[in-house]
């Protein structure tokens, strides 16, 4: 007999890669959706796919990225006009 259950399961991820394009990256970060473009974010323009799905989220609220030595807080992805870029 098949199980089934009105209940949905609990997303346990708390941070999500969605989609990879020519443009940017679509992710998802404790249930709220982000575009990081490219010109905004170039240090993922050339990265490889296994790269960027790497990303760890700390406690703090900051993704990590060890395979890119990319640091970003939740912050930057909701207004990255008001960081500008430092490394080019």
């Amino acid at each position: 007999m098949p199980m089934s259950s009105n209940v949905a399961g609990k997303n346990i991820s708390e941070i999500e890669i969605q989609s990879i394009s020519g443009f940017g990256i679509w992710l998802l970060v404790q249930g709220k959706e982000y575009f990081m473009p490219y010109e905004q974010f170039p240090w993922f323009k050339d990265a490889k796919v296994g790269q960027i799905l790497n990303v760890t989220l700390s406690p703090s609220g900051k993704l990590h990225w060890p395979d890119l030595d990319v640091d970003l807080s939740v912050e930057v992805l909701e207004a990255p006009e008001r960081f500008p870029l430092i490394a080019k």
